[in-house]
């Protein structure tokens, strides 16, 4: 039976940190649970579920409401006459500047067309062209940091999408048991501290109400981003780091979490704007849009041998420099050469956001300045997806396999959700079949559930939901594209007053409200330790105090720990840029 967790005092040998929630009252079992509904979520559940396992999916809003239905550009694969996964494997190393784990890129970049055209299978259709012999081929586009056009893509600026549409049919046509407007809560354990589950509020239209758990010996954390801990982000409300905050609490390990893309070119809305902004993809500079600056400069000219399709970092730097210099709020994107019937069929999406703001790219240049857009680093896993809590996985922006290192590779998002999440199925399957009496059987041949225990665990302080927008503010000005050691101190100093203004006060009513708030508060203390951490600049971290890279000695990945009893990061440098450097956990 699952009990209410009660609080003990500081220094409990192998406590861990629970949020504050009512005792479960309903519970279900399977032999997996997936926590997330995007690419990488919903191809661990197709693949488990075909092989047999018991497989239920949770998610916070409804099945197509992730991160991956706003993906524009597309998904990065060596499927081109000419391309090779070695080449794709160069520009992706090049992109991460020293920190990629390259054991990883290959899996990455070897599986990557493979696994494309399973999901091709499954139903998504991507666009096509014409070829000389009058057949059709892929289309094929080219973003920043790719020496070749290797892009996928779909309803021209609406990849996403239609992965989502084609991967959301495929669940509910096999019937895939699925909890929607679920928030997971925190990691259940059995006797041995291996994986038994996890807890969840239901937030009224799901099967159940209230908080309940999904018992299983396995849990695969797909639950996206963070970029909702900026005040500015391309992320959806619900990227909030639910998936690293939970792991945090369950003693897992997180790693690179310094690294946080800013996309450079979102949709300027004015410079209060908060929340979620128009993404203006990479694809349009790839098809040959050009930065310029309010006076019509080209200002990437001679910045980089690819100029506007430099690597993120390298434009968004670009970008923000040209800005600081001029006094000015954003720079503009310019396609106006590209006509209308090219912005009609090519970005419809891109062409309608701008639309609906009273920008017409057809005739005018379009205003764009950087915004926090995904997270290079994530909950550290080995390359079949497991954490260092024994039953633990994540898969897609929430996990850190070393693929990225200090910089993401454009379109390399989805192909690592793709790809990763089918390891981590072969990993579960595999273990399913070999070894069930691990867990027990139950009559049918499936795994029973672990039974979860009563373990040593500390509540979390809860924040009021007011908070949320401080934490915001107050990492887009310590911690965003710009960082220095006395901004990021500034930043965490105001980080802890609010916790400890929440430990003083009344203690905040448990809701999903103050959880989210919680996890952002989680996140961005722990993000904002390891930018203070690395005294370097490198891929997307940017230091003002310290401009240059330092190698070889930064070449390493701050891995970090939360302690419980005092609720602050433990960091621990690795000693090079193998990733990990052991495997987890058996």
């Amino acid at each position: 039976m699952i009990t209410e967790q009660t609080p003990i005092p500081p220094g409990t040998p192998g406590e861990s940190l629970r949020l504050p929630a009512p005792a479960p009252g309903w519970r279900r079992e399977a032999d997996v649970v997936v926590v997330g509904s995007g690419v990488a979520g919903l191809t661990v559940a197709l693949r488990c579920r075909a092989a047999g396992l018991r497989t239920v999916v949770v998610t916070k809003a409804r099945l197509d409401d992730g991160s991956t239905r706003w993906a524009q550009g597309g998904i990065a694969a060596a499927l081109g006459e000419g391309d090779t996964p070695e080449q794709h494997l160069d520009d992706t190393l090049v992109a991460g500047v020293g920190l990629c784990d390259a054991d990883a890129v290959r899996l990455l970049v070897t599986e990557g067309p493979g696994a494309v055209r399973r999901l091709i299978g499954t139903g998504a259709r991507f666009d096509t062209e014409r070829t000389e012999e009058g057949g059709t081929e892929i289309s094929l586009t080219r973003e920043g940091g790719h020496h070749r056009r290797r892009i996928v893509h779909a309803g021209g600026d609406a990849t996403g999408a239609e992965v989502s549409r084609a991967l959301v049919e495929a669940v509910r046509a096999e019937a895939i048991p699925t909890i929607e407007n679920a928030l997971a809560l925190d990691l259940l354990k059995d006797a041995d501290g291996r994986t038994a589950g996890i807890t969840l509020h239901v937030m009224g239209e799901g099967q159940h109400d209230g908080v309940g758990a999904v018992l299983a010996p396995a849990v695969v954390l797909a639950t996206g981003g963070m970029g909702q801990v900026f005040a500015a982000t391309t992320n959806p409300a619900v990227s909030t780091g639910d998936g690293v905050a939970l792991a945090l609490r369950a003693g897992a390990e997180v790693s690179d979490l310094e690294f946080v893309q800013f996309h450079p070119t979102v949709l300027f809305l004015g410079p209060g704007a908060e929340g979620q902004q128009p993404l203006v993809s990479e694809a349009v500079r790839g098809e040959g849009a050009h930065l310029v600056d309010a006076d019509g400069v080209r200002f990437m000219t001679g910045q980089h041998e690819l100029g506007e399709l430099a690597p993120r970092d390298i434009v968004a730097k670009a970008i923000t420099r040209r800005m600081r210099e001029q006094g000015a709020t954003h720079m503009y994107l310019d396609a106006r050469h590209f006509g209308a019937d090219m912005w009609e069929n090519r970005f419809p999406t891109i062409l309608a956001a701008c639309r609906a703001h009273g920008i017409d790219p057809v005739t005018e240049p379009v205003p764009v300045s950087p915004a926090a857009h995904y997270a290079s680093g994530g909950v550290r896993t080995d390359t079949d997806g497991r954490t260092t809590v024994p039953g633990l996985y994540a898969c897609g922006e929430v996990a850190c396999t070393g693929v990225h290192g200090a910089n993401r590779l454009a379109s390399n998002s989805l192909l690592e959700g793709l790809v990763y999440a089918e390891r981590i199925a072969a990993h579960l399957i595999t273990g399913h079949a070999a070894s069930p009496e691990r867990s027990g059987t139950a009559g049918d041949g499936h795994r029973t559930a672990r039974e979860p225990v009563r373990e040593p665990v500390r509540a979390e302080v809860l924040q009021p939901p007011e908070d949320r927008f401080a934490v915001q503010r107050v990492m887009s000005e310590g911690a965003g594209v710009l960082r220095s050691a006395a901004s990021l101190r500034a930043a965490a100093e105001a980080l802890d007053a609010l916790r400890a203004r929440a430990v003083a006060a009344k203690p905040a009513e448990p809701g999903v409200d103050t959880w989210q708030t919680t996890n952002l508060l989680t996140v961005a203390r722990v993000l904002t330790e390891a930018a203070l951490a690395r005294e370097e600049t490198r891929g997307c971290h940017w230091r003002e105090d310290h401009p240059e890279r330092d190698d070889p000695a930064g070449a390493r990945h701050i891995v970090i720990t939360l302690d419980a009893p005092t609720h602050t990061p433990r960091l621990r440098p690795t000693s090079g840029t193998t990733f990990p450097p052991t495997r987890p956990h058996d």
